[in-house]
This record gives structure tokens, sequence and C-alpha cells, in this order.
């Protein structure tokens, strides 16, 4: 006789089933993007081309939340984010991240354009432009990046994440109109490799833990002895 299935337990089944295939594809993933980090540690991009007629480029507002982490955690945690800038048109380039608050007073008035989406197959951008006639100071002479580079030829900086609204901003260094420039990004995300093993372990925990429930679901149910009902003894005869 076939056992009763015991619908509770398979239904716990199931929702477990579902997260530990979650946790292990999760998992998987973040142990394949470690994988693929180059030889200085980071996961990069590939340069992709950026151009603008006004006088800088800027990416749009990076809300970067730790949650107050940063607080009690060392800052290596969280790890770095590198960005290289090759000029495309043989000028000297500039490139730096700041508060976007910082980056705001910077352009105003100032003729830039806005990187609000990017889609890569293929790779298009797409800007949203600010009219302005001012010409801005060099921004290297500055003092709000967190992170910047200047010079001929690629360019590169590597900035420690830290919490707050960033923007990235990317100019000729004389701050003259026509940007052109290849970028590329990169982030060193050290926690790829604890956070896959522990998604890896949680998965199939989950999947034993489903194990046990369908063994349960489909546990017969034990089957008790009927009781044993006295039977009155006969009346002697008389």
């Amino acid at each position: 006789m076939s056992p009763k299935i015991r619908t509770p337990y398979l239904v716990g089944a199931v929702v477990t089933a579902v997260l530990a295939i979650g946790l292990l594809l999760a998992g998987g993933a973040a142990l394949w993007a470690d994988g693929e980090k180059d030889a200085d540690g980071y996961l990069t991009t590939n340069s992709h081309r950026f151009a603008t007629s006004t006088r800088a480029l800027a990416s749009e507002n990076l809300d970067t939340d730790l949650g107050g982490a940063d607080e009690v955690l060392d800052s290596s945690v969280f790890g770095h984010v590198r960005l290289a800038v090759a000029p495309q048109d043989g000028k000297p380039v500039f490139v730096g991240i700041a508060r976007t608050r910082d980056v705001d007073a910077y352009l105003r008035g100032v003729s830039h354009a806005t990187v609000t989406d990017v889609d890569y197959s293929p790779f298009t951008a797409t800007y949203r432009n600010a009219g302005g006639t001012r010409h801005p100071a060099r921004p290297a002479a500055q003092d709000i990046w967190a992170a910047s580079s200047t010079g001929s030829g690629t360019q590169s900086l590597k900035w420690e994440v830290e919490e707050g609204d960033w923007s990235v901003v990317v100019m000729n260094a004389d701050g003259s109109p026509g940007v052109h420039a290849g970028v590329t990004a990169g982030a060193s995300m050290p926690f790829l490799t604890a956070a896959g093993w522990t998604a890896l372990g949680g998965g199939l925990l989950l999947v034993l833990g489903t194990a046990g429930l369908v063994a349960l679901a489909l546990r017969p149910r034990r089957e008790w002895p009927a009781p044993v009902v006295p039977q009155p003894e006969p009346e002697p005869a008389g």
C-alpha cells in the first residue's frame, strides 16, 4: 500500500529546494566571477568609448550604501574601484571621483554630458546634456577629488569604496570641449570568495534539509494495533 503524503512536510521541502537552488546558483556565480579577475585581482570590463562635444563627461550619482558597516569593518573589506581612461584624440586627459554635490558645484554653468544608461550588446551609451558657457578651472587644480589622475596617455585611478553619493568625471586636462576616451572599469570585490563558498555551503545544507523533509512527507504512518477489549467471563451454570 502506498504511503499517504504528509502535505506540510512536502510544502516545506519545496520551499527549501527553491532556496537551495538559489544559494547554489549564487555561490557558483560568485566563485566564477572571482576566477575571472585579472592578475591584479580586479574584475574588469572591456574598454568602451565615451564621447561628447561638451567640456566634461560625468556619471550619474553613484549611491554607495554600506549600511554603516564601514564604521565597524576595515575599509579593505569593501574593496577598490579602478578606472583606466585612454584619450582617443591625443589630448591629455583627467579622470576623478568626488562627492556628487561637489561635482555638481564644479560643473554648474559648464556644458557637460551625464551618462544615464549603458547597453553592452552592442555597446551604446545614452547621455543627458547640460548647456553652459562657463570655462571651468583645470580639474586637477580642484581639491574635491577623493581620487584622480591626469596626464598624457592612459590614466588610471584606484578608489577605496566609501559610503555616500559619488560621481565620476572625465575631462580634457585643460577643460576644453570635446571629450573622447576609452574607459575600462574594474572592482576588486574581495568578498566574492567567502560569499561564494558560504552560499554553496548554505545551499548544500538546504539540500540535506529538503531530503529530510521529503522522507518525512513520504514516511508511512505507523499503524497502531487495535486495543484489546476484555471480554466478560461467562457466568457459572446454576
